[in-house]
């Protein structure tokens, strides 16, 4: 059993372990990040709390050591999606540890960055990378078709709504915000049309917001069932 092989091969038991100790050091990163936004905490368990932060940081630290030794092409790894995480799954700790000012020490919120180390441990969001590489064009066709309708839904409704209600529909930059609510189906209740042509308006609009979020469902779903096919 080489170094390589346990920290790339999850074909072997000894690989195996050790992405499921990643894993659940991911987790219990995650955890103690979250405990640590509750209020009140004792200076005890704050005391605690950083040590397990300096802790995880180490064994996190550790790892990216090791993927860099073992990788093929060091820099090409450095410069990957996965190396960029593990690299900014640790970089926060170590840019605020000894810094007095409250604005850098705010980077640490980025720690959250560790859960998308979980990307390289779960074949189900592999799956969901290359579901995204193989419909990426129909999503941008997707984005730009949305975003048209978004402008469309916003004139429609400044012309019916724009008279009657001009302090939320006085012009179409103000309408922007009730057509992506409504188009998505949210529909906060804070902007809403009074008038009839308005309302009938808004129907139309909702009945084509409901297709909106049902392309792209429709287009991950079968780009997952072709990922899992081919494999």
């Amino acid at each position: 059993m080489t170094l390589k092989q346990l920290v790339e091969d999850t074909d072997t038991w000894p690989g195996r372990i050790f992405d499921l100790a990643i894993e659940g050091l991911i987790l219990f990163s995650l955890v103690t990040f979250s405990i640590e936004t509750l209020p009140g905490l004792s200076r005890e368990s704050q005391f605690w709390l950083y040590v397990a932060e300096v802790v995880t940081v180490a064994l996190f630290t550790i790892e990216y050591g090791l993927r860099i030794l073992v990788a093929d092409n060091r820099l090409r790894f450095i410069f990957s999606f996965y190396g960029l995480v593990d690299l900014l799954a640790i970089a926060p700790f170590y840019i605020s540890t000894g810094v007095d000012l409250r604005g850098v020490r705010a980077v640490r919120v980025f720690r959250v960055i560790r859960v998308l180390k979980f990307g390289r441990y779960s074949a189900a969001i592999r799956r969901f990378r290359l579901a995204w590489v193989e419909i990426r064009e129909e999503l941008v066709l997707y984005v730009i078709a949305t975003a048209v309708l978004v402008f469309l839904s916003s004139v429609g409704i400044y012309y019916f709504e724009g008279e009657a209600q001009p302090e939320a529909f006085g012009s179409v930059f103000h309408c922007f915000w009730w057509a992506i609510v409504t188009l998505t189906t949210v529909g906060y209740g804070d902007v809403y049309p009074v008038t009839v042509g308005g309302r009938v308006f808004t129907a139309v609009v909702l009945l084509v917001g409901i297709g909106v979020i049902a392309v792209p469902a429709g287009l991950f779903a079968s780009a997952l069932t072709k990922t899992r096919t081919e494999e």
